[in-house]
């Protein structure tokens, strides 16, 4: 009878751990020195193990952070109302944003499209990381007229809420025109704020908000984290 692989005994092992609930999702497991002295082995066998239980999908490596217990991923609905605290808040996660740049300039040619703007208009961009239980999902840009929200940017730096931004601008409501999701791998910056491996699989939605006339109020770009997010359409 062939003798079992170490590395796949070792990654039997941690998977029993994490079935017996020993590790739950979202929690790091020891580092790579503590389970070589567990095991008695060196790391080179425990890290195959690890990216073994990886490829299967039951941890996730964090670049400058350890390894961690995958979650499940979070439902994500989108329609005609995409609300990111109440999407969050309605799959029992704890929402969050971090706001990475805020800054005012001219349109470029798909921007000032997409918004219905002269070229080379005034546009707010405003760019962040959205997280779900302290744990990053997804890297956003969001593209707003300037002319019409003249003080929008520090709105958005002070709520971190795209619609409580906009409320404060006379938009009661606005609603998504079209969406369009691609698959696309991660760049390295978009790894780093996501704290998964560059080139790892990603989902980009391409959208436009409008307002009740109508009007483009935003143009956004997400892009999700493949592990973290179930993208669900939703007909309202």
């Amino acid at each position: 009878m062939p003798r079992t692989a170490i590395w796949t005994s070792i990654s039997n092992t941690l998977t029993r751990d994490i079935a017996e609930g020993r590790y739950g999702p979202g929690d790091k497991l020891p580092t790579e020195a503590a389970l070589s002295a567990r095991f008695g082995v060196n790391r080179h066998t425990v890290r195959r193990a690890l990216a073994a239980m990886a490829q299967d999908g039951l941890v996730h490596a964090r670049r400058g952070a350890g390894v961690f217990v995958a979650q499940k991923p979070t439902e994500y609905p989108i329609g005609r109302r995409v609300r990111f605290h109440q999407n969050l808040a309605a799959a029992g996660r704890s929402p969050a944003k971090e706001v990475l740049m805020c800054e005012t300039r001219a349109a470029d040619a798909r921007e000032a499209a997409a918004l219905g703007l002269a070229p080379a208009a005034q546009v707010h961009v405003y760019e962040g990381l959205s997280l779900a239980d302290n744990t990053p999902i997804a890297v956003f840009r969001s593209v707003f007229p300037a002319d019409r929200f003249p003080g929008l940017l520090t709105d958005l730096e002070e709520t971190r809420s795209v619609t409580t931004a906009l409320k404060r601008h006379g938009i009661d409501d606005y609603t998504r025109a079209s969406t369009r999701l691609t698959a696309k791998q991660a760049t390295a910056t978009q790894a780093l704020h996501l704290r998964i491996a560059e080139g790892a699989p990603i989902l980009r939605s391409i959208s436009i908000n409008v307002d009740e006339t109508g009007t483009p109020v935003e143009y956004g770009h997400t892009w999700f984290a493949g592990d973290r997010v179930t993208l669900t359409l939703q007909d309202e």
